[in-house]
C-alpha cells in the first residue's frame, strides 16, 4: 500500500475541487519493466481518493497502437487527459516521492482549468507556434524538481505545440547518459538545448524562445 488511510483523506480534501473528469492512462508490461507493477498499485489506490478520477491500464506490448497514439516508447509511463483531451502531458518512471506531489497537482490544473501562472507568462507560452519537446529529469528524491516538472506541465496544458515528459532518471539511465543528466532536475529542450535547477517559469520560457529562435 502507497496511500495510507491518513494520506487518502488528505488527497481527497486536495482534490474536492474537481470540476472535470480526469482520466490516468498507464501503460505497462509485467515482465522486464522496472516499478511497473508499484506505478499500477499508486494509481489504482489514488483513483479511491475522487470520483473524478478514472484509470485505464494497457499493454505496452499489446496494445501497441494506443502506445503509438499517445507517443509512448518506454514504461511505466502514465497519460493525463481531461475526459479524452490530451495536452501532451507525460510521466515516464513512477511518480513516488516528491513526485507524487507534480501528479496531484497536474490533476488539480486539469480538473479544475485553472493555471497558476501570471497572464504575462501564460501569454507568452500560448504565442509559440513551433513544436516544442520538454523532458525534465528528475529522482523522487529531489526537492527542487516537483517544480520544474509542473512548469513544463502547466506549459503544455496552455499550448498544444508544447509536449512535456518528466522522466524519471534513475529508471531510465541509458537516456540520462545521453543527455548528460548529472544532477537534477534538467531540463532537455527539443533534443538541444537544456537548463538547469527549478529555475522560475519565466526563465524556462525564455530559454524556450532561445532555442527556437524567436524574439519574445
Amino acid at each position: 500500500m502507497f496511500i495510507d488511510e491518513k494520506l487518502s483523506k488528505e488527497i481527497a480534501r486536495q482534490l474536492a475541487g474537481l470540476t472535470k473528469e480526469v482520466k490516468l492512462v498507464m501503460f505497462t508490461q509485467e515482465i522486464e519493466c522496472m516499478y511497473c507493477r508499484e506505478t499500477r498499485t499508486l494509481l489504482e489506490e489514488l483513483v479511491q481518493t475522487s470520483d473524478k478520477l478514472k484509470l485505464e491500464v494497457y499493454n505496452f506490448v499489446i496494445d501497441k497502437d494506443k502506445a503509438e497514439q499517445f507517443g509512448v516508447d518506454k514504461i511505466p509511463a502514465i497519460v493525463i487527459l481531461e475526459g479524452d483531451k490530451d495536452f501532451g502531458i507525460r510521466y515516464f518512471g513512477i511518480p513516488s516521492g516528491y513526485e507524487f506531489a507534480s501528479l496531484l497537482e497536474d490533476i488539480k490544473m486539469i480538473g479544475t482549468g485553472q493555471v497558476d501562472l501570471s497572464q504575462d507568462i501564460i501569454d507568452r507560452v500560448k504565442a509559440i507556434d513551433e513544436d516544442v519537446h520538454l523532458q525534465v529529469y528528475v529522482t523522487p528524491t529531489c526537492p527542487y524538481c516537483p517544480r520544474a516538472v509542473i512548469a513544463a506541465h502547466k506549459f503544455a496544458y496552455l499550448n498544444p505545440k508544447i509536449k512535456s515528459d518528466m522522466v524519471e532518471a534513475t529508471e531510465f539511465p541509458h537516456l540520462a547518459r545521453k543527455y548528460n543528466v548529472m544532477g537534477v532536475p534538467r531540463t532537455i529542450i527539443n533534443e538541444t538545448d537544456f537548463i538547469e535547477g527549478a529555475v522560475p517559469e519565466d526563465m524556462l520560457l525564455d530559454k524556450i524562445y532561445e532555442n527556437l529562435n524567436v524574439a519574445s
